[in-house]
């Protein structure tokens, strides 16, 4: 607990993926607000998609109502579809599905998916093929709402029995089915190191959406 205490403020912001669904069980919608109550527990900024329907509205409003920032990054064709209502905090209008993530990437020092569909999956399982890559350190983390999870967590297990994903980089990918217990799981986890290129490799400007990490 000690170490917990000392490392409770290791993050100022965390981008949160999640789906603009509240999906069937309430059970999902409880576990965003519990992770907003975390987020503005531990003081810690919010970085989402910019919606404010299904369990990103949830989410970003309890944090916004909490006292911390929110930044909401999203792209303008999904304006009027993610959109309802009045904006939470900050919101950067984009213009495309590669510039959010790119911009969500940059700004935030660590990254956890609460339970969505594709998208989320998506931007989840990027930003753990960047961890690999060596474009970023920064700690990835699965929400894994009543098990919502395991399937997928079950699907990395077999690539690595099977000889696609390496042992060392299953461990990219933390879990736990808390907000707390995954917080202070991240709090303390050593960063990646096996990557296919070095990290210095990516510290360079390069054309298209994707810049890379100038900072870790």
């Amino acid at each position: 607990m000690e170490l917990n205490s000392r490392n409770v403020n290791k993050f100022k912001k965390i981008c949160v993926f999640c789906g603009s669904n509240p999906g069937h069980r309430q059970v999902f919608s409880d576990a965003a607000i519990d992770l907003g109550n975390e987020l503005v527990r531990r003081k810690i900024n919010l970085v989402y998609g910019g919606g404010s329907i299904g369990l990103m509205g949830l989410l970003s409003q309890r944090v916004y109502d909490g006292g911390c920032h929110v930044l909401g990054v999203i792209p303008k064709a999904l304006v009027p579809i993610e959109i309802s209502g009045e904006t939470v905090g900050e919101v950067r209008i984009v213009s495309d599905m590669h510039e959010r993530k790119a911009d969500m990437a940059r700004e935030a020092e660590a990254f956890i998916a609460l339970p969505g569909g594709y998208g989320t999956m998506e931007e989840l399982l990027e930003m753990i093929t960047w961890a690999q890559l060596g474009i970023h350190k920064k700690p990835v983390g699965l929400l894994n709402v009543d098990g919502y999870y395991d399937p997928l967590l079950a699907l990395f297990d077999k690539g690595v029995e099977e000889g696609f994903i390496k042992q060392a980089a299953r461990h990219i990918v933390l879990s736990a089915p808390t907000a707390e217990e995954l917080l202070t799981k991240m709090e303390q986890h050593a960063p990646f190191d096996d990557h296919v290129a070095s990290h210095e490799s990516w510290q360079m400007d390069q054309p298209g959406s994707y810049p890379t990490e100038r900072e870790t």
